[in-house]
């Protein structure tokens, strides 16, 4: 018996503790089966009504009534139950707390009224036959109880207490020897029902949270695996399945929905200059920022690589683009990783749905166009989806495709405008110019394919392919003829140019110093930090570095002091207006002169009429180059004008 009390005080711990979710699964099991609910409610007041019916007793007939009004409203509330969608019960302690108050009212008062009918039964009748039935249908209802229950073990044992203890009480009180044997044979019987109960209890609890554990963990399981494993955010299984969901939604008439596809602009750069974990700190801190503005109310995906995508509802065209200027400044808000602050920013590609198409294929793709598009136009674009994007998108797919392996088939090639002094007499350099003749659509224009190439990371292989080429060419020139070679943003921040520079010198033994490196102003403009220490590190193997197109709008007097240049180029559009412009040859004087006091020499291109030429032979250019001295040209020509000794510039033979 204490054991028996020592198990109702850890049961009443126990319960108090057990989670709402796994309250709430073991309180559906109370409504498991209304089968024996009903069946059990219908002949246990049929049989009471017997009874009371044949007694003729006011008080058993007024209980009996009372029973099977409780016994209806019972069987109404577990076949409603019944009828109710698993999926639309909560798991709330407030839901299945007030569920089990309402249970519990109707089985204890049920219970009681059974054992107040076995009661008066026993007490107001002499009958046997009719003492017999409610004793046996009470005690019934009671053996039932404890394992249909038994889910909720307190309304289990609270029922068949309230069952059977007064039809102890009633069989004590006839004061008959035999009705106060059975008397207590009912309270041994309570007892062990309790133990069952209990016992039973512990077996459903148990399996209960197994089974939640297993559904936790498949749960976490299929999370996971719709989980980008670096960023958190959803993958592409993920995304897909939501996107459909949505576009269904969309269907029916409920508002518009817009897709956002981000290409993070200067990631690969990233990734070049600081490594992989930079890289990766990189994509995770923007995953998470973007997750925090969209996620509650849209999904924010890693499609890939440093790609992303948002989806979210939006009212209007102009709420779409307010929405991709959100996005873009969240991405161009730094992400600090190992002391760094670290800078990308973002290319858009917006599309519509329904407008825009009304399936997900459609809609990716055209987010795909446009975001082609918004790249095409430079970094921090957004733009939206327009029919006539398809052809021209699909030409640049095409030839990034085709670039893929174009080295290795032979198709590029390089050319050579040379670089004269100022009487146009004598090559002192020549400039390296990249040219692509493909398999598909012959030659391309590098205005074209440079990009293309910069942005699929290609340009790095590509552009230490020039400088070999360049320096296994010049290695043929007089040794006072230098080669001059542009490099892209991403080459001028990779961390293995200086490992391709001593690789190219090596193998075609040309003089580190009759290698000069261009680089625009706007390279400078990207990260400051990183671009000075690149110089620097050319620099330190002799290398010469230009700054190519001074004076294209971004000029700083800053870049000359803080840069370590050997070579200033003044860009063509200053060139173009010498005759024309007292202005631009002020500017093109005082640069001039400005390079020279900095230790600088000065090359003007673009000259293309003797006006030009004469006007910076007045100014004392260094050098000039431009179609009136000669046009880009093969290798070999290059090498029979210098092997004349002497060499006059094309326009002036």
């Amino acid at each position: 018996m204490s054991g028996l009390i020592s198990r109702l005080r850890q049961l009443r711990h126990s319960d108090q503790a057990i989670a709402a979710s796994v309250r709430a699964t073991l309180l559906e099991s109370l409504y498991a089966s209304p089968q024996s609910l009903v069946i059990g409610a219908i002949t246990s007041s049929g049989i009471m009504g017997i009874v009371a019916f044949v007694s003729g007793n006011p008080s058993l007939i007024v209980c009996a009534i009372a029973i099977a009004l409780v016994a209806g409203i019972r069987v109404i509330d577990a076949l409603n139950r019944r009828r109710q969608p698993r999926q639309a019960i909560p798991a709330k302690n407030s839901w299945a707390g007030r569920q089990e108050f309402l249970y519990r009212s109707g089985a204890l008062g049920y219970s009681a009224l059974l054992g107040t009918f076995g009661l008066l039964t026993l007490v107001h009748s002499d009958d046997g036959v009719l003492q017999l039935l409610a004793v046996t249908t009470t005690i019934g209802y009671a053996a039932g109880i404890a394992g249909r229950n038994a889910g909720r073990p307190w309304i289990a044992l609270s029922q068949l207490c309230f069952a059977s203890l007064p039809l102890t009480v009633g069989l004590v009180v006839s004061l008959q020897p035999l009705k106060m044997a059975l008397a207590a044979v009912i309270v041994l019987f309570v007892i062990a029902m309790m133990d069952i109960t209990l016992q039973t209890y512990g077996v459903i609890l148990k399996a209960t949270l197994v089974s939640r554990e297993k559904a936790a963990l498949a749960e976490h399981h299929a999370a996971i695996a719709r989980r980008d494993d670096l960023t958190g955010v959803a993958n592409r299984t993920a995304f897909r399945e939501w996107f459909e969901a949505r576009l269904h939604a969309i269907g029916k008439g409920e508002g518009s929905l817009a897709i956002y596809w981000i290409d993070l602009d200067r990631f690969k750069e990233i990734n070049d200059s600081f490594g992989h974990l930079a890289g990766n700190a990189l994509l995770a801190g923007v995953a998470q920022r973007l997750d925090a503005a969209f996620g509650a109310t849209g999904i924010v995906a890693r499609l890939g690589g440093d790609e992303f995508a948002v989806i979210c509802d939006v009212g209007q065209q102009n709420d779409a683009a307010a929405t991709g200027e959100q996005i873009i400044g969240l991405v161009e808000q730094p992400v600090h990783h190992d002391g760094r602050a670290l800078h990308v920013g973002a290319s858009l590609g917006i599309a519509i749905a329904p407008s825009d198409g009304t399936d997900a294929d459609t809609l990716l793709k055209n987010a795909d166009l446009a975001l082609y598009r918004a790249k095409e136009s430079g970094r921090g674009q957004m733009r939206f989806y327009e029919p006539l994007m398809d052809e021209k998108i699909e030409r640049t797919r095409d030839l990034g495709a085709e670039m893929q392996g174009a080295l290795e088939r032979g198709e590029f090639h390089v050319m050579f405008q040379p670089i004269f002094d100022l009487t146009g007499e004598r090559i002192l350099s020549c400039e390296t110019l990249l040219r692509w003749t493909n398999r598909r659509y012959g030659a391309i224009s590098p205005a074209e394919f440079i990009p293309i190439a910069e942005d699929n990371g290609l340009i790095v292989v590509i552009g230490g392919w020039v400088i070999r080429e360049a320096c296994r060419i010049a290695s043929d020139w007089p040794a006072d003829v230098t080669v001059a070679v542009n490099l892209s943003p991403i080459q001028l921040r990779s961390a293995n140019l200086p490992t391709v520079i001593l690789s190219a010198l090596a193998t075609s033994g040309l003089a580190a110093g009759r290698l000069e490196l261009e680089v625009t102003e706007s390279v400078l403009l990207e990260d400051i930090d990183a671009s000075l220490a690149a110089l620097d590190a050319i620099n330190r193997l002799d290398v010469r570095t230009t700054l190519d197109d001074f004076g294209t709008g971004y000029s700083s007097l800053s870049y000359l002091t803080k840069f370590p240049f050997q070579t200033l180029k003044i860009d063509r559009s200053f060139i173009a207006d010498l005759e024309q412009s007292p202005a631009s040859v002020a500017i093109v004087q005082t640069v001039i002169e400005l390079a020279a006091k900095l230790g600088m020499q000065t090359v003007a291109e673009g000259v293309e009429t003797r006006a030009q030429l004469d006007q910076l032979r007045r100014t004392r250019c260094d050098a000039v180059q431009g179609f009136l001295l000669a046009h880009p040209m093969p290798a070999s020509m290059v090498a029979s004008m210098l092997a004349g000794g002497g060499v006059k510039a094309q326009g002036r033979s």
